[in-house]
């Protein structure tokens, strides 16, 4: 199960799912996006395998369902202009330190930042794992520890 943080018309969502993810969580607060985004989720034939919450993700994460299952993968993207600070007390570290009650143990975030900012290596369980750079964005993998860890 993925979500798709900051999801705007669907990009990393719908491209989990077109390779095999069964079911992804797309989380954005625009509403004009979202009709995009719907657009999207229908022409690509995936209605059944998604959920579109609209929310400001900052504030409530990937959203766990009553039924308890945990995200495996997340794609964190918020607007490039909000990953500048990434420092405790901000809203990158807020929602990195929400994160974990909602992940599987051994699941991925990736988070996708302006290509000169960089994370700390640790958000609560969330750990570095890998740091790429392309273009004018860093990706960053995290790995959400066990608590054995």
């Amino acid at each position: 199960m993925a979500a798709d943080l900051f999801s705007g018309v669907g990009s990393l969502g719908i491209e989990a799912l077109s390779r095999g993810a069964e079911f992804v969580t797309f989380v954005e607060k625009d509403p004009e996006v979202i009709s995009i985004l719907k657009a999207n989720i229908k022409k690509a034939g995936f209605a059944k395998e998604s959920k579109i919450i609209r929310a400001d993700a900052f504030k409530i994460g990937a959203a766990v369902d009553f039924d308890g299952k945990k995200y495996d993968l997340v794609f964190v993207d918020p607007p490039y202009s909000l990953t500048k600070e990434v420092g405790e007390g901000s809203l990158l570290s807020g929602l990195l330190a929400l994160l974990p009650e909602q992940l599987a143990a051994e699941s991925i975030v990736a988070v996708r930042t302006y290509k000169q900012t960089e994370l700390p290596d640790r958000y609560g369980r969330l750990e570095v794992i890998e740091r790429r750079k392309w273009g004018n964005m860093t990706i960053t993998i995290l790995r959400n520890r066990t608590d054995d860890e």
